[in-house]
């Protein structure tokens, strides 16, 4: 009998039990150093920066508007948070990347119980993690432009009344579309599928990427998990590869 499809954060939650898995374990490792560091980092710049701007915003309220003070802490908050999930994201999947193709092909020997008969060498490692930072570049290619564009609407709809509640749930849809991207790219680039490609083959499971890409995205702005989030991310994105895309879209 077929076992059901998993749901978007199905995937993570797999990724999740998979961390300390015998045969995966070790692919891992360097990932969660790198965003232990760059956790400690991005944390303080971020508290420095949201007692600094919720200070300036407190400032520009008149004194009659104290009273709905709490409700500019959690819009204001949910943004920043949102920013600061993101950013965590992007800047550890750069400096991790090399790492994520070879733990992306692991993950696949292992869910799919083949047998590794020939375990990749070192220069075969080598040549995937090398890969891997090659195609982070195309990504980057892809998501800035972009980026700034969400950036630009999002900070235009802040300053009008009512429609400014929709800046948060438009920064959010994208940071989930795009880290669905991220993360599902690496089994794709193992199995020979373009970017552009791996774009099409997605916008055809919009919802379910959405899904699996939010539940990233919330996971990021979660302390201490943020720090397990993006390996646990490459292991759940490689389930996802193996359940919803069929065989045949796996092209050069």
């Amino acid at each position: 009998m077929k076992k059901p499809l998993k749901s978007g954060p199905g995937y993570l939650l797999q990724g999740l039990r998979l961390l300390n898995h015998p045969k995966i374990r070790w692919f891992v490792l360097g990932p969660i150093l790198i965003n232990l560091v760059l956790f400690i980092l991005l944390t303080w710049i971020a508290i420095e920066q949201f007692a600094g701007l919720l200070n300036w915003l407190m400032d520009k309220i008149p004194s009659w508007l104290d009273f709905i003070a709490w409700l500019f802490w959690v819009l204001f908050g949910g943004f920043l948070l949102l920013v600061y999930g993101y950013s965590f994201a992007i800047i550890g999947n750069i400096l991790a990347s090399p790492f994520y193709g070879p733990l992306a092909e692991r993950t696949e020997q292992v869910i799919t119980e083949k047998k590794i008969s020939n375990p990749m060498t070192k220069k075969e490692i080598l040549a995937l993690a090398g890969r891997s930072v090659t195609r982070e570049l195309i990504k980057l290619g892809y998501f800035l432009p972009r980026i700034i564009g969400i950036l630009v609407l999002t900070l235009i709809l802040s300053f009008i009344p009512v429609i400014n509640l929709l800046a948060p749930a438009i920064a959010f849809l994208w940071g989930a579309w795009s880290l669905a991207l991220q993360y599902i790219d690496y089994p794709a680039d193992n199995n020979q599928t373009g970017f552009s490609e791996l774009r099409k083959q997605l916008r055809e499971h919009r919802l379910i990427s959405i899904s699996f890409g939010g539940s990233v995205l919330i996971a990021t702005t979660i302390p201490v998990l943020n720090l397990f989030t993006m390996p646990a991310s490459v292991i759940g994105a490689t389930a996802f590869w193996i359940e919803r895309m069929p065989p045949k879209s796996s092209e050069t």
